[in-house]
């Protein structure tokens, strides 16, 4: 047990990181776009996720009610860049490796807190989650490199006519899912290199299978 320190603290920051992983996913504000034509978008800002992009509008409902007005991004439409299809894509595999990855730790860590010496089991599911939990970092960290790439170059998306939105904004800043994301993926490689870093104490008297 007193070997498996890091490991414990690889189960909490892994648990930690696929949960921001998971919170970053679901959130619309990874690029907040600033545009200067209120006549739709009433607050001028509009937030653009990988799922979906929305902004206020006054326009669908009685004067003085907000409304926000959400569009979801489909396959038919050809105009969104590949890159958020691949996003969501990522993302989605991010958080099922990240759950393999608690579950290998979860049952390494239980062997060893119930005093089963098996080296061979042990050391494997450790080397898998650390490998579950860099595959998951990495896949989170794909995408929210390329869109803060995409912020500090304000690149546009050709949106079709039916989303109600210019091309291009003014100007654009990093949403709240991209600093989720970066911490989401320094928490996972963290945990992963923990969990890599395990070596089975060789004074124990071991049963190797």
């Amino acid at each position: 047990v007193s070997t498996s320190h890091l490991q414990l603290a690889a189960f909490a920051l892994g648990t930690t990181g696929w949960i921001l992983c998971t919170i970053s996913m679901g959130n619309v504000e990874w690029r907040v776009w600033h545009v200067d034509n209120t006549t739709i978008i009433s607050s001028g800002i509009v937030w653009v996720g990988i799922w979906k992009v929305c902004f206020i509008s006054y326009l669908h409902v009685s004067p003085g009610y907000k409304e926000q007005f959400c569009r979801k991004f489909s396959g038919y439409d050809f105009s969104i860049p590949r890159e958020i299809y691949a996003a969501q894509g990522l993302l989605l595999i991010a958080m099922f490796m990240g759950l393999l990855g608690l579950t290998a730790t979860i049952f390494a860590l239980k062997n060893i807190y119930m005093g089963i010496t098996q080296k061979t089991l042990i050391t494997r599911f450790f080397l898998l989650s650390g490998f579950f939990y860099i595959f998951a970092g990495l896949c989170v960290l794909i995408p929210v490199s390329w869109n803060f790439y995409s912020v500090t170059h304000n690149q546009s998306i050709a949106f079709p006519p039916s989303y109600y939105l210019p091309s291009s904004p003014v100007a654009q800043e990093a949403g709240t899912a991209i600093p989720i994301g970066i911490v989401s993926v320094i928490l996972l490689l963290l945990s992963g290199t923990f969990s890599l870093s395990y070596r089975f104490p060789v004074t124990a008297n071991t049963i190797v299978k």
